[in-house]
């Protein structure tokens, strides 16, 4: 095509002279070097080559390294159904936990505000709040709810009416300028105890023009000030978002709509058949569930009509078993995506810009006489991207304005019909992904030129001066006048990819509240304070005092122990218990049980040079801070046994050092030292209003108490003989690191720590919560990594019921004014629990400020 706009001497407008000189400057490419996003075209698109795609508002393209990315992934890692209960499905519920903080981060907002229910595209996620919104019918009592729509609304929202209708609710169509008009008459006179339900939905951009709603209707609608008709009542809005998510960043933490359909491959191209329903939080218990199936009971009948739904929204709304797979696919988009643009700011900027000169040269082509080649649809006139996205809508004219279709009759909107008495049925649409180039759109406009511009006779064709350089970027004059996007993150190798940009970013700072290098030491032999009512219940033992034989922290969760004679107390346990965590590619934390050789990472704490020391066989020390530098840390949110945590990573060198190690990309994160995490109520244990233990990355609890006396009995069992008269060698040591607890004492009987209601340490008072329930982990020589079900199969016969072991500690009226310690050699008085051995204590009396 460009061969033959060159013969007959047609040149295309310049593209610096396309832009309106006082508006700002608008990007094109994402800040790389001249010829690079050539470059990327080539990398990553290659099947493009001798194609022209403008259909980025029907589906985007996906990239190479992106599929490349997802399909190692899929390679490396076994998913198995997150309904069931098994390591590979539950790696697969945390990947899809993670993918929602992914999805909400990318939105700017969080957990807190927003739930994700995952569809198979905005359409279902349009049907589902049609259907479950709590719509009241016209009725002599009521005038019933409004469902008003914008008429630029896609297909998909008005099929929204038919629901309504069936059910005798009242569908209004409202145009755009009668709500501009709204908006400039201000409110009217409504009545404030009306709490009738209506919804409004409106596209925040035109997938037909690209025209660009304002997102302050939002909460104008929503206050009162801004009515689609005049009728009282409480009005929540859908954002349609799919068209508009696709090019330019949403922020929900400033545009609060009550729900937010999306589909992702509108965004990234891959996966298709899959989107989402984002849902305000205030909203979703107004949302009305009637159908269940799949995963979305916690429990029914089927011969009777009993059913409890998901406490979660979004396990009652995403019947059966999602597309795990696809979903787990997103998150690489999101990525890549990131890594090859910079963010959606840069895409907008990008693709907007590519739009106006499109637009610009559209409009100036002329006929001969004067008579404009197209006709376009749009009422931005392309000014900014606040007000027009990267979509085009127009229909050609021949030199008599006629509308050129390619038949000349027909009476059915669709079909190969376009004309119907010389007004068409439909339009042409083209639109620009974020890989679009100024390739594609010059061959596009070298077609319109050469269609319909052709020389007749010895009649000129209206020239305009090109001023391109290299195919596929502007030239250096033109790019005097295009502002390159300034990428947030530098253009990585694909191996250095690899290694960053896993999990949900957004950019809120932390402070550090850490305890003293150097506390004074606190005063471990003032004895603890005993209700004398309790006394009854206390226990010295019967051969002399129960002692802390032993301390251990855990500084990485499910890596090595540290072992310490004496040792600080934070409010979240021992300090710097657990406070970090090695997570995969996908920022889903790694256990032993996912990864033995956790257990070969030996990591040292130094209070006095605040670094963590890191070790493993065949690998050089590195040191990590103990705390985060908060002017320059990025928080993002990961996932511990079902709770949200705020983390940050702990950067490039660690994580590099940990992936070399393992053999595959992994992180290291750090729970942030702002972020509080709340034990849940377990164990039947009560507590006082305003009392909450707070928790670090540890499953269950601050603690694990383990009783010496209980090893030993195990020890025994383990070295019998067996049928075969060879015997399996355990270490009392090995043992013991098996079961991963803080603290060992030298209990007298086996498992008589199961009795105890409370303990004290020192001057340190704790609540003893219950037992930990084991699974396959201590199976797991903490010296080899090697595995040996022996152990968890004769605990499992031991102990007849539940594979307990240990039992669960967390501070009662801790009092961190002056720092405390826990010391081995520590004296240890337990007290019974109520109706042990005879010692009954009055439940009045019984400390009420326990959670676990």
């Amino acid at each position: 095509m460009a061969g033959a706009a060159a013969e007959s001497g047609r040149e295309l407008p310049a593209f610096a002279g396309s832009r309106d000189p006082s508006a700002p400057r608008l990007a094109y490419g994402y800040g790389y070097s001249p010829g690079s996003l050539r470059e990327l075209r080539a990398r990553e698109f290659g099947r493009l080559a001798g194609t022209v795609y403008l259909d980025h508002a029907g589906a985007t393209l996906f990239s190479q390294s992106q599929l490349e990315s997802f399909t190692n992934d899929l390679m490396e890692n076994t998913y198995g159904n997150p309904h069931s209960q098994n390591i590979s499905s539950k790696l697969t519920y945390d990947t899809v936990e993670q993918v929602r903080y992914r999805i909400l981060a990318h939105f700017h907002t969080s957990a807190e505000d927003y739930t994700v229910i995952f569809t198979s595209g905005s359409t279902a996620a349009l049907k589902l709040v049609a259907e479950a919104f709590p719509w009241v019918s016209q009725g002599p009592e009521s005038s019933g709810s409004q469902f008003c729509y914008l008429t630029d609304s896609h297909t998909s929202v008005v099929g929204m009416r038919n629901v309504t209708m069936a059910i005798n609710v009242k569908s209004t169509p409202v145009r755009p300028e009668d709500l501009w008009s709204a908006e400039e008459r201000g409110a009217s006179v409504s009545d404030p105890d009306c709490q009738l339900p209506h919804l409004f939905c409106y596209p925040a951009q035109s997938n037909f023009s690209g025209v660009r709603y304002p997102l302050s209707w939002i909460e104008e609608v929503k206050s009162g000030r801004l009515h689609p008709v005049s009728t009282p009542g409480k009005w929540f809005v859908l954002l349609d978002a799919a068209s508009y998510v696709s090019t330019s960043p949403l922020d929900l933490s400033a545009h609060q709509a009550d729900f937010v359909p999306i589909s992702f491959y509108k965004i990234f191209g891959f996966p298709t058949g899959l989107g989402a329903l984002l849902v305000h939080n205030r909203a979703a218990p107004l949302l009305r569930k009637t159908y269940f199936g799949g995963g979305t009971a916690s429990a029914y009948l089927a011969g009777e009509d009993f059913y409890i739904p998901r406490p979660s929204v979004a396990q009652r709304f995403e019947d059966g078993t999602i597309s795990f797979l696809d979903v787990i696919a997103l998150k690489h988009g999101f990525d890549t995506l990131e890594r090859l643009t910079g963010g959606m700011e840069n895409i907008k900027q990008h693709t907007f810009t590519l739009a106006q000169y499109t637009y610009v040269a559209l409009s100036s082509l002329r006929y001969p006489n004067g008579a404009a080649v197209v006709r376009i649809y749009s009422d931005s006139e392309f000014s900014s991207p606040e007000v027009q996205g990267p979509i085009i809508n127009f229909n050609v004219l021949d030199d008599k304005g006629n509308i050129i279709g390619y038949s000349q009759a027909g009476h059915v909107c669709g079909d190969n019909m376009d004309l119907i008495d010389g007004q068409p049925t439909g339009s042409v649409r083209i639109s620009f992904g974020y890989m679009s180039t100024l390739d594609d759109v010059q061959a596009f406009l070298r077609f319109i030129i050469d269609t319909r511009l052709h020389s007749s006779g010895d009649r000129p064709v209206p020239q305009a001066h090109a001023d391109t350089g290299e195919a596929g970027a502007p030239s250096a004059e033109s790019q005097a006048d295009v502002t390159p996007a300034v990428m947030g993150r530098h253009s990585l190798l694909p191996q250095e990819d690899a290694l960053t940009g896993s999990g949900v970013w957004n950019n809120s700072s932390t402070t550090v509240n850490a305890v003293p290098v150097a506390p004074p030491v606190c005063d471990v032999t003032r004895t603890q304070q005993i209700p004398s009512e309790k006394a009854a219940g206390v226990l010295q033992g019967a051969l002399g005092p129960l002692v802390v034989t032993n301390l251990y922290l855990y500084p990485i969760k499910s890596c090595a122990a540290f072992e310490v004679t004496r040792w600080p107390v934070g409010n979240q346990g021992l300090l710097y218990d657990r406070s970090w965590m090695v997570v995969n590619h996908n920022g889903v934390c790694l256990s032993q049980k996912q990864e033995p050789r956790l257990c070969l990472i030996q990591p040292f704490i130094d209070l006095q040079q605040r670094i963590m020391v890191i070790k493993a066989k065949g690998m050089e020390p590195i040191e990590v801070p103990l705390e985060e530098n908060s002017e320059r840390t990025q928080i993002r949110q990961s996932r511990v046994c079902a709770d949200r945590v705020n983390t940050y990573d702990c950067g490039e060198k660690i994580s590099s050092w940990l992936s070399t190690f393992f053999g595959r990309p992994c992180h290291l994160i750090k729970q942030s030292s702002n972020f509080q995490r709340n034990a849940k109520k377990k164990h039947g244990k009560d507590q006082l209003p305003g009392t909450m233990a707070t928790l670090s990355l540890v499953n269950e609890a601050q603690y694990l108490l383990i009783n010496t006396s209980s090893i030993l009995e195990l020890h025994q069992q383990l070295n019998t003989s067996d049928e075969n008269g060879k015997q399996e060698l355990f270490s009392v040591k090995d043992l013991s690191l098996r079961f991963r607890a803080n603290i060992i004492i030298n209990g007298k009987r086996a498992f008589e720590e199961e009795k105890w209601d409370e303990i004290s340490i020192g001057s340190l008072h704790f609540q003893v919560l219950g037992p930990c329930h084991r699974c396959q982990m201590i199976c797991i020589d903490q010296q080899t990594g090697q595995r040996n079900q022996h152990v968890f199969q004769k605990l499992s016969e031991s102990r007849e019921t539940k594979v307990n072991f240990g039992m669960y500690l967390m501070h009662t009226s801790l009092d961190l004014s002056s720092p405390c310690f826990l010391s081995v050699g520590s004296q240890v008085l337990p007290v019974l629990k109520e109706n042990v051995e005879g010692h009954v204590l009055p439940a009045s009396e019984k400390h009420q400020d326990v959670t676990s």
